[in-house]
């Protein structure tokens, strides 16, 4: 069975008077243990792909699966269980909680599900270069550690699919491949699909498949 799935699913938004149409109709399958990135001009609906993946919006037309959970169909509680427990989010503007500590906002998606803290999360903030800010809290923070701290955010509780909007914007070259080995691992390692959308040429060249959005329409993917 596919991890996630678009039918024929449009989105569009009222912009004053007018309505811009983000989706149109997008067919796309991601199976299991796949990396695609996704790649098209600003204002293609990239955005709105991953919003729509990760159940935080609903589409206009068509349905978007989640494995056999069709996201739409559920209610507001049955979804924030679901993003918790199978996807991973690394949000372009990080949306970490500015009063908790780096290590607080890593474990939040443990604790709000009723797990307990592990080792993993030191692991991870190892990982990303930025154990030796645990304690601190976001607003002491660069905008590459913020960054840093969303990704070991999302790949704590080891969700099936991560959902990454311009994983690297924020980094150095030498931190942003550290981060794209690290969310290769979790595809290679632990069977994770991993939807990236980026303006990065480079981290683009790491998928095996990238997918093309333009006027809210997907062109045939690239395979390499």
């Amino acid at each position: 069975m596919s991890l996630l799935r678009f039918e024929r699913v449009s989105k569009a938004f009222r912009r004053g008077q007018e309505e811009v149409v983000a989706l149109d109709e997008v067919d796309l399958v991601v199976e299991p243990g796949e990396h695609v990135a996704l790649v098209g001009p600003s204002g293609s609906g990239k955005s709105t792909l991953l919003h729509l993946a990760g159940g935080l919006d609903r589409p206009d037309r068509g349905r978007v699966f989640l494995g056999d959970a069709d996201l739409a169909s559920l209610n507001i509680g049955d979804r924030a269980k679901l993003r918790r427990r199978e996807i991973g989010f690394v949000f372009q503007f990080f949306h970490l909680i500015p009063t908790l500590s780096v290590r607080e906002n890593v474990e939040l998606p443990l604790l709000l599900d009723g797990a307990r803290a592990n080792g993993r999360t030191g692991e991870l903030l190892e990982r990303v270069g930025i154990a030796h800010r645990a304690a601190h809290l976001p607003g002491e923070l660069s905008g590459g550690e913020m960054q840093r701290a969303a990704i070991a955010r999302a790949l704590v509780a080891q969700p099936k699919l991560i959902l990454a909007d311009e994983p690297t914007g924020n980094l150095d070259s030498a931190t942003g491949h550290a981060v794209l080995t690290l969310l290769a691992e979790q595809v290679k390692d632990f069977g994770a699909a991993l939807v990236m959308v980026t303006h990065d040429d480079h981290a683009a060249a790491t998928a095996p498949r990238v997918e093309f959005l333009r006027d809210g329409k997907l062109t045939d993917g690239l395979k390499v």
